[in-house]
């Protein structure tokens, strides 16, 4: 049993960081763009005005990063070849998106919404195991660049983490479908060129088929954002939309009719193991500076490292790190070597356990640091306010320990989907 990384990920961790410190850390100091980062980062990131979307001047800033990281070979990392990728592995991919988050807030990496020079580019991934060949000429190339997204509508207002009884419909008419319903935690849905929408289209609620997928065009008469919701960590470009009698033709199906719940599940392992890469790279940047400051901070004349009462609680971080980083290691490597869902289990575990780590971690560095631990001149609340939606965000921690008690007393078959593509019908 071999737990070294291999030679050529750990190579290209040594060219990322190379990268940053050439090309990205000048562009963060550029001006006054630390404005985004330092204790100023929510005001400058927040278009008050707008309803509290995203400032142009901070997403254009994203956007050039992802320009520079794509020029430089770095922003398709994880994509097949052919479409100028690496053909990066889920193992790569959580070892560079803890790597990243380890290095603290930056344009390098910015959780908030999803932006990092390496593109976790779930969008991208569904389209080539989901789209139809028409749906691929249109889609491939912008989302390979980054230029075109779609949003992801399933999260309905009144059923949160319950997929399986969703209000919206879709009605065939000819050879078209009639969509009406509404959808919230629409994430990116203002810069959306479409939102792949969740709908019912037979059978009853609660039912796992049933559900179709839809790219829906955002500018397609009836498809109204409703309101952008303000949330914990600002800015916010998450909306509630509605869809009033939206009409599609039947090439606008991703994937297949009534089969629709396999490509959430699909999106939910690829984007929930990568999600705990990044939580536990933040918390043990957290984890890191609490050490740090112990040792140089000497109230009554002495380090604050001096005193169990703060080695004790980091050291039980440090531990659940480190045994964390074993478990995302090994979960990651399954999938590549069994499939995407032959670990359904251990990526749950992973998900749920890592959040909560980052949230506990972060929440400890901010009592280390004292009172200026709670402002914002240290990066610790908004570490913590980013890192506390992932535990209710893509199914909730409860939703994740649902999931593993379910192969854990017997009411899921862990046989039935090890390594065959299947999706699970819980969580």
């Amino acid at each position: 049993m071999d737990f070294e990384l291999p030679a050529d990920l750990r190579a290209y961790l040594t060219e990322l960081d190379e990268f940053i410190e050439r090309e990205i850390e000048p562009l963060e100091q550029t001006g006054d763009n630390i404005r985004f980062f330092d204790h100023r980062r929510e005001d400058a990131r927040t278009d008050w005005d707008r309803g509290g979307l995203p400032s142009a001047e901070w997403e254009e800033l994203l956007a050039e990063s992802r320009r520079r990281a794509d020029a430089a070979g770095h922003y398709r990392y994880a994509f097949p070849n052919e479409f100028g990728g690496r053909d990066g592995t889920n193992l790569g991919m959580a070892v560079i998106r803890e790597h990243l988050a380890h290095r603290g807030l930056g344009l390098h990496c910015d959780l908030q919404n999803e932006h990092a020079i390496v593109a976790n580019n779930v969008g991208l991934l569904l389209m080539l195991e989901y789209g139809s060949p028409a749906q691929k000429e249109q889609w491939v190339d912008g989302l390979a660049a980054g230029t075109r997204f779609f949003a992801f509508g399933i999260t309905e207002p009144e059923h949160g983490s319950d997929a399986t009884h969703m209000e919206t419909t879709a009605v065939r008419d000819g050879d078209d479908w009639v969509i009406n319903g509404t959808k919230t935690w629409n994430t990116g849905v203002h810069i959306a060129d479409a939102d792949l929408i969740f709908a019912r289209t037979s059978g009853k609620a609660g039912d796992g088929r049933g559900i179709t997928a839809f790219l829906v065009p955002t500018d397609a008469p009836g498809f109204e954002v409703e309101e952008y919701l303000w949330t914990f960590n600002m800015p916010t470009d998450h909306a509630r939309i509605s869809l009033t009698g939206v009409r599609v033709p039947d090439s606008a199906i991703f994937g297949q009719e009534g089969r629709g719940l396999a490509v959430v599940q699909h999106f939910f392992n690829e984007n929930r193991i990568r999600q705990a890469a990044s939580s536990l790279g933040a918390a043990q940047y957290c984890v890191d500076r609490a050490v740090a400051y112990a040792k140089e901070r000497k109230p009554f004349g002495k380090p604050l490292s001096s005193n169990q009462a703060i080695q004790f609680q980091l050291v039980e971080l440090h531990t659940q790190c480190e045994m964390l980083r074993a478990l995302v290691h090994k979960t990651a490597w399954s999938m590549d070597k069994y499939g995407t869902f032959a670990v359904s289990e251990q990526v749950s575990m992973c998900n749920y356990w890592a959040n909560r780590l980052c949230c506990e971690a972060a929440d400890r560095a901010m009592q280390v640091h004292g009172g200026l631990g709670y402002s914002r001149y240290t990066p610790f609340e908004h570490i913590y306010r980013h890192h506390r939606r992932y535990r209710i965000t893509e199914g909730a921690e409860e939703i994740q320990m649902r999931r593993v008690a379910g192969y854990l007393f017997g009411f899921m078959d862990r046989a039935a989907v090890k390594g065959v593509g299947g999706a699970s019908g819980q969580g």
